[in-house]
């Protein structure tokens, strides 16, 4: 009887270890049968989603076992982008701007360009629109959030001349046709740039 039962445990114990032993060879076969690199598609991104002539473009992605959560990460994530950018365009706006205005007093204009660069920029991002905007889920079962957002050059443009107008100094030497020109030709060398 205990020999019975021995025998029972023993030949249970191979029948495991077979099982065990089958399942791993039968995964290192699907291993080896893999290709050795997988296209990754990544959403709201691509030559539709650079910036242009007109509009500055951003996206990014983020991942959460939460749904919400990966939606925020990937605003947040986006509007950095979108936040970055315009700064530098803007900067690089207002260096060609003040290099093509003649001013007896430069540096002091440039200083107060500068200045007024970085309050509008550092203004919470208004008139930005969702461009893209995906929501997937990972086979382990978090989400993938993708997201793209747009500002127009309009967008961009208003708050400065708004700013530009106020200040009686900038006002004097300050034209606008030659302002969004120059926000223009920025814009094309940055979408060139992709």
């Amino acid at each position: 009887m205990i020999m019975r039962k021995f025998s029972f445990l023993l030949g249970g114990l191979f029948l495991t270890a077979g099982v065990l032993f089958n399942s791993c060879k039968s995964s290192k076969k699907v291993a080896a049968n893999q290709p050795d690199e997988v296209e990754i598609t990544v959403h709201c991104s691509g030559v539709e989603y650079t910036s242009t002539d007109k509009f500055i473009r951003a996206n990014s992605m983020a991942e959460s076992a939460d749904m919400t959560l990966s939606k925020k990460k990937a605003r947040n994530n986006t509007l950095q982008e979108l936040s970055s950018k315009i700064e530098t365009t803007v900067k690089a706006v207002i260096d060609n701007y003040e290099k093509s205005v003649e001013t007896a007093s430069g540096e002091e204009i440039q200083k107060r360009y500068e200045a007024l660069t970085r309050e509008v920029v550092n203004q919470k991002i208004s008139g930005y629109k969702t461009i893209c905007e995906k929501v997937t889920r990972t086979r382990k079962g978090s989400f993938r959030t993708y997201l793209a957002f747009e500002i127009s050059l309009d967008a961009l443009v208003e708050p400065l001349v708004n700013k530009l107008n106020a200040d009686e100094k900038l006002r004097v030497d300050y034209e606008y046709e030659k302002f969004k020109k120059t926000f223009e030709d920025e814009l094309k060398k940055e979408a060139n740039n992709f």
